[in-house]
């Protein structure tokens, strides 16, 4: 299976959470989606405090290549997984 197969099959696992991960890893979940599909931030800071938060964490894995953010989302949602699938 290819990297972005993976990448796709783990995306997909996360929306099957039948319970939600604390905060801290959900963000790190959304950074390492977003540096995967996106790359480096492209929009400013908002001043919502929610969007902020996300933001800041996805600015947070800038310069990470988009196959390496792919591997970290991967192996993050398969450790989540077991406990919240």
């Amino acid at each position: 299976m290819s990297l972005d197969e993976k990448f796709n099959v783990a995306a997909e696992k996360v929306k099957k959470f039948s319970k939600r991960p604390p905060d801290s890893d959900m963000l790190e979940i959304y950074a390492l989606y977003k540096q995967s599909t996106v790359g480096d931030t492209n929009i400013p800071k908002p001043g919502d405090s929610v969007a902020a938060a996300k933001w800041s964490a996805w600015n947070g894995k800038k310069g990470l290549a988009s196959s390496k953010a792919k591997e970290e989302y991967i192996a993050k949602v398969n450790t989540l997984a077991p406990k919240y699938a």
